[in-house]
């Protein structure tokens, strides 16, 4: 339990938090991020000028069920049954009803809590059948556990990615409309098909096209129903949007907004999206008071042929896409702004990540965190302030990838040589989408890759046999911070 404050010491404030995650946006999508952008992002800039940027933050995972257990959790996804890959939209909840969760933990100090968008944290509780597959979502029962068990008072939005069956919209503990009818599938855009998604059960009035815009309209609702509440109660609105990951189908009015096909059309509109949620904050005078966190659960799934038609580098000058465990699948844009708090067109280098998200909302709170809460998170807060003469608040970070492939991160700033920024890869391939997805080790050959990151940012020369020091230093961080939570990558195809 919190304890009160002495009476000398101010009251802790209580900001509103709208924390926006976008869906397999790049890094290199963002004007603020890449100067050489084809696409045009100026509300994003407009958050990046009145807040801070931060240049080497990361998603937990490459893809994105794991990382949305750890930006709600504060815990490294890896640590649960969840070992590798994504769930659908019929797994059961992966979220442990036990689990302190961020919206949790803020529902308990008085705030309200709302998550609008893509939940793909599995839904119901697992029967275990006797054959040992995994359980059903049965969309028929009420979605216990879920987003509410989770600690959201009210959800709306999609079990799963807009690829992925059923598509239907849940509301709460139920089902908005149910999946009476089906759907065939649909190829990728880059492939002349509508946009890609799977076959299943779909709502009569579920309309692919129209769900990024619904459920931005539905945020925008929230924020007018906060502010008309008058109950003196902080909001905390989570938008995990369902873009601009497949199907990209941009509305009419954007095709042709960006210089990198229908691909950056749909970035356009999310960040028109983002744009407009801004604006409301400033009608209703609740900018000065709203800490804004937007960022994406990975990198853009982004091919060399797309960079080749287009001339957009959606990762920018980083290695790998979405899903790999090169730096271009996990090292994502990170905006944080709350006006005369953090300082104005701030642009920050060190080390962060979104498992950190947690601990940095509830220190701005002085809130106590339970014991064995938020294992993995660290508090941010004096980076985002702004304070020069404070430590960096994280000298390593652990990577994942999709398939997974562990890395991390270790820097070593003060050391005898200059400055390093170290990254252990344990394993050979990317990892995830890009070829070679995994390799074996050769006789004599390295077993893994290590990466000096000041000096090669590309990951393009790799020193794993050079420097066996820094290998033995960083396996044996990363396996005292794994500890038994993990489990062996399996053997090459």
């Amino acid at each position: 339990m919190t304890e009160p404050a002495p009476d000398n010491v101010p009251e802790p404030e209580r900001p509103n938090v709208l924390l926006i995650l976008a869906d397999d946006l790049g890094y290199g999508d963002i004007g603020a991020y890449n100067p050489e952008s084809r696409i045009p992002t100026p509300n994003l800039d407009r958050l990046a000028n009145e807040g801070v940027r931060l240049t080497d933050a990361h998603s937990p995972s490459s893809v994105c069920t794991p990382t949305r257990y750890a930006l709600l959790a504060g815990r490294y996804a890896w640590r649960s049954r969840l070992k590798r890959g994504v769930l659908n939209g019929r797994s059961t909840a992966l979220l442990e009803p036990e689990r302190v969760t961020l919206p949790g933990f803020l529902q308990s100090l008085g705030y309200a809590t709302a998550g609008i968008g893509k939940w793909h944290l599995g839904l119901g509780a697992d029967p275990a059948p006797d054959d040992g597959e995994p359980g059903r979502t049965d969309y028929d029962a009420p979605l216990r556990p879920g987003p509410v068990t989770a600690g959201f008072e009210h959800y709306f939005g999609i079990p799963a990615s807009l690829d992925m069956e059923p598509y239907l919209y849940i509301e709460d503990e139920g089902v908005f409309e149910a999946a009476t009818e089906t759907v065939e599938d649909s190829s990728m855009r880059r492939y002349g098909g509508g946009g890609y998604w799977r076959a299943g059960d779909i709502a009569p009035g579920f309309d692919f096209l129209q769900v990024t815009p619904t459920l931005f309209e539905r945020a925008g609702r929230y924020l007018e129903q906060r502010a008309a509440a008058g109950d003196g109660r902080p909001f905390f609105l989570y938008l995990p949007l369902p873009s601009p990951h497949t199907p990209w189908m941009p509305l009419p009015e954007f095709e042709g907004a960006s210089g990198a096909g229908v691909y950056g059309d749909f970035v356009a509109q999310v960040d028109a999206g983002v744009g407009r949620l801004l604006d409301t904050l400033d009608s209703l005078d609740l900018a000065s008071n709203t800490l804004v966190l937007f960022t994406s659960d990975n990198g853009a799934h982004w091919i060399e042929a797309d960079i080749e038609e287009t001339g957009h580098r959606a990762n920018g000058s980083l290695r790998g896409q979405k899903a790999d465990i090169h730096e271009g699948g996990h090292r994502v844009p990170f905006l944080a702004r709350w006006p005369g708090r953090f300082p104005a067109g701030s642009v920050r280098e060190e080390l962060a990540g979104l498992v950190d998200v947690f601990r940095t909302v509830t220190s701005i709170l002085q809130a106590e965190v339970p014991d064995g809460a938020a294992e993995d998170s660290v508090d941010l807060g004096a980076l985002l302030r702004g304070e020069e003469d404070a430590q960096a608040p994280r000298n390593s970070l652990i990577h994942h990838s999709s398939r997974g492939m562990f890395a991390i991160r270790s820097h070593d700033l003060d050391g005898p040589e200059a400055p390093r920024k170290w990254k252990l890869i344990e394993g050979l391939g990317s990892g995830g989408f890009t070829q070679p997805r995994q390799l074996a080790p050769e006789p004599g050959g390295a077993a893994g890759q290590l990466y000096e990151l000041v000096a090669d940012p590309a990951e393009t020369n790799d020193l794993y046999l050079d420097r066996p020091d820094i290998v033995e230093r960083l396996t044996a961080e990363l396996e005292a911070i794994r500890g038994d939570d993990s489990q062996p990558l399996a053997p090459p195809d």
